[in-house]
């Protein structure tokens, strides 16, 4: 376990945390009949890459742009085109981004933990004004695609903007708009999975993820007093 410990920087809550999460991704993939490789594999990089943006990690922003591409492919055979363009249009060219944003921005020189950063008003202001407008042209882009499920999958766009965003930013609420961006798709593949049942990982695999998500904003909020307080 030590050996794990050093090799993957991470504390033993993290670590167990990320070792329970894989289990049970694998182990409804193992049970689940209709057995899809790409979701197994998309559901791992995801969980991973989670657990080092909790950390504060760029190492985390390159699995998300990693994750990003197979769940894209995964949308897309589900017609949930919001998602792939989601994913492939912004998640994806944001956590690249967020990868420089994020080094160049260290808390401390030679340290990979990230600066945790305070958004003006101004800023934020801008932000939701972007989101709003983000929100409103994708509604008819996607109701033009006749995608299913279409206000789910227009609020998952919202979400799924202002958490890409905040990450680029530095600001620990992103790990507030992920997990309301997991709620939205637990809904979505719940809808999913009652036209094909191979899509039911998917389901557990966004349940981990708020999991993963609520850890993380607690975990930024205890970087921000320990950086602020120059430990």
């Amino acid at each position: 376990m030590e050996h794990v410990k050093k090799t993957t920087h991470l504390t033993k809550f993290e670590l167990t945390l990320w070792l329970s999460s894989c289990c049970a991704i694998i182990l409804i993939f193992i049970l689940n009949s209709h057995r899809d490789v790409l979701t197994l594999t998309a559901s791992l990089i995801g969980v991973t890459a989670l657990i080092y943006v909790a950390k504060g990690r760029p190492v985390g922003q390159i699995l998300t742009v990693i994750f990003s591409i197979f769940y894209a492919v995964i949308s897309y055979r589900f017609h949930y085109y919001g998602e792939m363009i989601t994913y492939l249009g912004m998640t994806a060219p944001i956590a690249a981004m967020s990868v420089i944003t994020w080094i160049k921005n260290p808390y401390r020189d030679g340290e990979k933990e990230v600066k945790v950063a305070t958004m003006s008003f101004a800023a934020t202001f801008i932000l939701f004004l972007t989101s709003s407008i983000v929100t409103l042209i994708f509604y008819y882009i996607l109701k033009y695609f006749n995608t299913p499920n279409l206000v789910m999958s227009t609020i998952s766009i919202t979400t799924s903007f202002l958490a890409s965003a905040l990450m680029l930013f530095r600001s620990p609420y992103y790990a507030i708009a992920y997990a309301c961006n997991d709620i939205v798709l637990i809904i979505l593949w719940i809808l999913a999975a009652t036209s094909d049942i191979r899509y039911l990982p998917m389901i557990i695999c966004f349940i981990i993820f708020l999991v993963n998500d609520i850890y993380g904003f607690i975990n930024w909020q205890s970087m921000k007093k320990m950086q602020s307080s120059g430990l």
